[in-house]
């Protein structure tokens, strides 16, 4: 099991217990700035700064008894965001319909990088509508993935207030 993998089954079940979705974390190993990122969410009412607090005191405790990441490093805990990342299956199904980003380890018939429409899911593998084009991604071979919203129009409004 990879050290991340690890990390994600310590600190999942602490931040669900606590009544927050564990949307997924990142862990950026680089020596001179070692970060550990955590997504929570509460799809219901969203997430405030406390509920920020209230999971980075508990998942601070555990990290600091069970240490699965030698040395020193920063914690951050935050909300998904509008550009939320995207780690398993379930979660792009949540967002069919949606634009999305992805990144592969690999590249797929010569491509890496990814931006269109989420079609489906079908076990792991994601489909996605680039260019006209279907794409069968495979989730487990991601590098990174998150949603595109169309800023412009999230944020235009109809001139009202």
């Amino acid at each position: 099991m990879a050290a991340q993998d690890r990390i994600e089954a310590l600190l999942a079940p602490v931040v669900e217990d606590l009544g927050y979705e564990f949307v997924g974390l990142e862990y950026s190993s680089n020596p001179k700035n070692r970060v550990l990122r955590i997504y929570i969410d509460q799809p219901e009412k969203g997430i405030d700064l406390d509920d920020c607090e209230t999971v980075s005191r508990e998942v601070s405790a555990l990290l600091d008894v069970e240490e699965p990441i030698s040395g020193q490093f920063t914690l951050e805990v935050s909300s998904p965001g509008v550009e939320r990342p995207l780690f398993t299956a379930e979660q792009f199904s949540r967002f069919v319909g949606e634009q999305a980003k992805v990144q592969m380890h690999a590249p797929v018939d010569g491509r890496r990088r990814f931006k269109g429409t989420i079609l489906g899911v079908d076990g792991d593998t994601v489909r996605l509508e680039v260019e006209g084009t279907e794409w069968s991604l495979d989730v487990n071979a991601m590098d990174k993935a998150r949603l595109a919203p169309d800023l412009d129009a999230l944020f235009a409004g109809d001139g009202k207030d």
